[in-house]
Parts: C-alpha cells; sequence; structure tokens
C-alpha cells in the first residue's frame, strides 16, 4: 500500500484549507460535514465558497502563521509555489498535508467518498486515478442505498444489547451475520425498525446456543479472480477457517475473509502438504467444532477436484456442506487462450482427461481418446507430455495434429506454447512452463491466431 487508509475525527477541531476556488468549497464542505472548525485563507474567494456557513475566512495570502493550531491542512490553488511552501511547512510541524492533485506533495489524500453515516466507505487510487475512484464510488451508490444508513445505526443501537446477551465473540460475530443476511434488515431497511427490534431480541434468547459447523465446498475457478461467482464470493466472507490448496491464486485467497485461519493444504505434484485422507478428516473435525469451513479448490471442485471425495466423508459423519461450481480450468484457460473447444469445423465433441492417475501412471483409453473431429483436454498432464503425445499417434492421431500448452491460464503469467503432437513435447522442454498447466489436443487449437484476446503484462 502506497498510503494506510485510515478514518480521522476533525469534529471541532481545527482544520486550515488554502484556497478560494471551486476545488477549495468542495474540501471544506467535506470537513464542515464531519463537524471541523473550518478556516479557509486565499487572496480572493469565489462568490458561492464565501457564502458557506460556518467557515471562517481569512483574505489574504498564505502566510506561515495560519498554520498555527491546525490538525490538518488542505491546498487547493493554482500556484505551485504556494503549494510547495505549504507542504514544506506543514511537514516540518508534522501537520497532515494534502496538496490537491499532487501526491508528491502530500502525507495524506483524500479519497471518493460513500457516504452512508455513520456507515462510510472511502475510495482512492493513491493519486494515480482519481477519476476511477469517483467511477467506483459511483458503482457503489447503486448497491448500498442510503437505507444502509439506518440500517447501521440500528446496529449500533442495539450493539450492547447484543453483546451483553452473548459473551461469546464466535457466536456474537455468526449472531449478527444471520441478522444482517435475513429478514431483520430487509425490515429496518423498508423502515419498520421497531418490528425488526422485536425479532432481534426474540432471536437473541436463542443466541448463546453453541453454532452448527458447516462446510462450503467453493470452487475457485482457473486463477483470474473476477471469474468468481456471487456466491463464491459471499461464503468466502463468511467462513471461519479456509483450506485451500496450490491451484488457488493468492489474490484469490486475499479475498476471503481477513479475519478467517488460512490452512494451506498443498496439492502439488508429488508435493502433498496434506494428504487427501487427512484433508477430509480435517474437515470434518473443523466442522465438528462448530466452525464455518470454507475448502477453496482451483477449478471447479468436481471436476478432478477431488470434491466427491470430501464430500462422501462429511456425509458419512452428517456434516451440513453446500457446493458452489466453479469455472473449471478446461473452458476458463481455453476462453482467455483463445482456443474454443467445440466447432461445427474442427470438433463436435470434448473430452476432459487427467493426466495423473491416482496410481501415477496414464493408463488412459486411448483408442477412444485417438478418434478424429474432437477436442481432448488434459488436466496435470505436463509431466505426461511425452507419453500422451506418443500414445496418441499410435492410436491413430496424425502427428501434425495441433497442440498446445497453456500456462497458468487466465493469471498474468499465462503463457501459451503450441504446436503439434510430434513438436509439442521438444518445445516444452526448451521452454520449461511452470505449472498449473493444461493440455488442448486438436484442430481447434489452430483458431488460437485468429482468437488470440487476452494479452497479459509480460512478467519480470
Amino acid at each position: 500500500m502506497d498510503f494506510l487508509p485510515i478514518f480521522m475525527n476533525v469534529k471541532d477541531r481545527l482544520c486550515l484549507i488554502i484556497g478560494g476556488g471551486e476545488v477549495a468549497q468542495r474540501k471544506a464542505s467535506v470537513l464542515l460535514d464531519a463537524g471541523a472548525m473550518v478556516k479557509a485563507v486565499a487572496p480572493e474567494f469565489l462568490e458561492e465558497f464565501s457564502g458557506l456557513a460556518g467557515i471562517e475566512y481569512v483574505v489574504q495570502r498564505f502566510q506561515p502563521n495560519h498554520l498555527d493550531g491546525a490538525i490538518l491542512v488542505i491546498a487547493a490553488t493554482d500556484d505551485h509555489v504556494v503549494n510547495h511552501e505549504v507542504s514544506k511547512l506543514a511537514r516540518a510541524r508534522n501537520i497532515p498535508v494534502n496538496v490537491v492533485d499532487n501526491p508528491d506533495l502530500c502525507t495524506f489524500i483524500m479519497p471518493s467518498i460513500l457516504d452512508r453515516s455513520p456507515l462510510m466507505v472511502a475510495f482512492s487510487s493513491g493519486g494515480a486515478s482519481p477519476v476511477l475512484a469517483r467511477m467506483l464510488r459511483g458503482k457503489l451508490e447503486t448497491m448500498i442505498p442510503q437505507g444502509y444508513s439506518r440500517l447501521t445505526a440500528f446496529c449500533a443501537r442495539l450493539r450492547n444489547t447484543v453483546r451483553t446477551g452473548i459473551t461469546e465473540p464466535a457466536i456474537r460475530r455468526i449472531f449478527w451475520e444471520n441478522v444482517l443476511e435475513g429478514t431483520i434488515a430487509e425490515k429496518v431497511l423498508a423502515g419498520d425498525e421497531a418490528d425488526a427490534e422485536a425479532m432481534l431480541l426474540d432471536q437473541l434468547k436463542k443466541g448463546n446456543k453453541p453454532p452448527s459447523g458447516e462446510v462450503y465446498l467453493v470452487g475457485a475457478g482457473p486463477g483470474d479472480p473476477d471469474l468468481l461467482t456471487f456466491r463464491a464470493l459471499r461464503l468466502m466472507q463468511k467462513a471461519d477457517i479456509v483450506l485451500f490448496d496450490n491451484l488457488v491464486s493468492k489474490p484469490i485467497v486475499e479475498m476471503t475473509r481477513r479475519d478467517a485461519t488460512r490452512i494451506y493444504v498443498g496439492k502439488q505434484r508429488n508435493n502433498h502438504t496434506l494428504p487427501q485422507e487427512e484433508i477430509n478428516v480435517l474437515l470434518v473435525r473443523l466442522a465438528q467444532e462448530g466452525k464455518r469451513v470454507l475448502r477453496l479448490k482451483g477449478g471447479d471442485p468436481f471436476i478432478f477436484g477431488r470434491g466427491g471425495e470430501e464430500i462422501e466423508t462429511l456425509a458419512a459423519h452428517g456434516i451440513p456442506f453446500q457446493i458452489v461450481p466453479g469455472i473449471t480450468a478446461a473452458s476458463g484457460v481455453a476462453s482467455y487462450a483463445g482456443i474454443p473447444l467445440t466447432h461445427r469445423d474442427y470438433a463436435q465433441s470434448c473430452t476432459f482427461v487427467t493426466g495423473h492417475l491416482k496410481n501415477g501412471t496414464t493408463n488412459l483409453d486411448w483408442e477412444r481418446l485417438a478418434r478424429p473431429n474432437q477436442t481432448i483436454v488434459f488436466y496435470m498432464g505436463l509431466h505426461g507430455l511425452e507419453t500422451i503425445c506418443a500414445q496418441l499417434v499410435s492410436h491413430g492421431l496424425p502427428a501434425g495434429t495441433p497442440a498446445a500448452l497453456v500456462q497458468q491460464g487466465t493469471t498474468q503469467d499465462q503463457r501459451i506454447y503450441t504446436g503439434t503432437l510430434a513438436t509439442l513435447p521438444e518445445i516444452v522442454q526448451t521452454e520449461k512452463p511452470r505449472p498449473p498447466t493444461l493440455i488442448i489436443v486438436g484442430g481447434v487449437v489452430t483458431l488460437r491466431e485468429k482468437l488470440n484476446w487476452f494479452h497479459p503484462e509480460k512478467s519480470e
């Protein structure tokens, strides 16, 4: 982070504005809304600015003594010399200073604000693109209506009541989550606070019961966080404990609840931090302890993700669970690589195959896989690529059949290596791609040159 996001209490404290124009007026209005005592200094002021109530106006050029007593200063002039002077003197006195549109002179920046007081949301690009921050605020304006101000105040009013009634923090947090995601919140948003309060107090009588554990089996998709489902995001924010494996990208793991316990369970080739059987047992144990457990898996849990094995164990122990599908690697990675899995001219069917079986072999139904006019997608086939290509050729596919290997598809580290069944093994041996990878075989690979649309930045 370039700046630490904080909220500052300026109520009844002196804040200084240098400048008398439209921008200075906007900044002064924000400070007034926050309850600050505002002093504005400028040789002249816009008429609209000078008409604002609650501001002390000083019609002078900036002088160092104007900083006396201020706990915050904003310079909003078009005079670069004055702006530099204000920044220099404020820094010397350890007064937080903002110079509009000049991040290098700032010790703090003014964010774009979504005001649902007492709920506040602030956006900032660190000065890189204030317009983008304002656009994002505009999107949230429609998602967080004014009623959330009333809902936040409702929670504040009953916070101590709930704290007294439910003394265990973990149970209290779950209680509030159930309130905010259910009928009570809807009643508050609709303006029926009396009925909402009665319902909350009724639920509070039952609030000290230990929470029942549950497991969320969630597909994290192939790597790009934008491909997560809304339901996946919601459950990622509810879980107390997160179990994730090697195929889940770091940005997605960071989107889970910040105070959740995160447990890495590995699942790299020949290097499993926890064997699958131990993961199954761990899921059961944590749920039996009353935890809400998120099992975050790359791609889709039920497509070569061993989700079926985990659910079998949960069902056998009577553990409640939810399953959230994810975009499987074959679909997501092929799309980002510009390779359609089916096409009327090249492939009328598509087969998904694991290139790494439970016993470490690649003993597959090669005769069926080597049929023409289909696309074959191999998961986890990097280390068996040479065998895969040789077997397909020996069972009837032409050596010139197009083939591609995609490294870390849908991410900024995506790299695509194309060739044929005859040439791809040598290309991969030379280029040494990093897992996870996906292998696509079939005529559809030739469409990549036309349909290539995703251009990740080159990694350092």
